[in-house]
């Protein structure tokens, strides 16, 4: 019965998550979907990369949390147009979240869309929210096995971030076992060994994701 009920809120999800790709699509927008563990950066990386490329691309943002909106405090800094989540205490977004939060965001006037998903490797694997590309990001103090810990989520990327390189001498991980773990889950996903703190690395992440949303257009 507990599976039945699971499948039936899968099923529902993905229904309003076709419904949002389709605004997306018919609204010429890129929508992304950042996941990641707490601590692993998100925000930082999302500030990066709103700095990057507000001056080439309409830009909006909708951030997911559990109770606070210290994250969308940030990215409203940058004047980046920005739509808050509180999921109460949910350890994930979902499609119908995000179609609520859509009524808030004039996607007739952006380009790209990126969704900070609540910090979490497991849930957020599971909801198609309607996005287009789903990027993890990994920290490297999170160490070297997470694709194997959390396979879903890295199978599912397009691309992964592996931020906070600037801080590799105070661990014990080699960026060259990190890229084999993700490519033993995902072969085709893109890495980007990156420090959003200092800025090293970001412009190859700033090049990748700008050339689809062009091609979104």
């Amino acid at each position: 019965m507990e599976v039945k009920v699971v499948e039936r809120i899968l099923k529902v999800n993905d229904a309003v998550a076709r419904a949002n790709r389709s605004r997306f699509d018919a609204a010429g927008v890129l929508a992304v979907n950042i996941i990641g563990s707490p601590g692993a950066g998100k925000t930082t990386v999302l500030e990066r990369t709103v700095e990057g490329l507000k001056g080439r691309f309409a830009l909006a943002c909708i951030e997911g949390d559990p109770y606070t909106t210290r994250d969308a405090e940030r990215i409203a800094a940058l004047d980046c147009p920005v739509v808050q989540i509180n999921t109460q205490g949910g350890c994930h977004l979902d499609a119908s979240l995000v179609s609520q939060a859509l009524e808030q965001v004039d996607l007739g006037a952006a380009d790209l869309l990126l969704i900070e998903n609540v910090g979490n490797l497991l849930c957020p694997s599971q909801y198609d929210l309607g996005e287009h590309l789903t990027v993890v990001v990994l920290s490297v103090t999170e160490g070297a096995d997470k694709p194997e810990k959390y396979p879903a989520a890295f199978q599912r990327a397009r691309a992964v971030i592996v931020n906070k390189i600037d801080a590799l001498a105070l661990t014990d991980v080699d960026l060259d076992d990190v890229s084999a773990s993700i490519r033993r889950f995902n072969p085709q996903a893109e890495i980007f060994p990156l420090s959003a703190r200092t800025g090293e690395g970001v412009e190859a992440w700033l090049q990748w994701l700008g050339a689809r949303v062009r091609a979104a257009r």
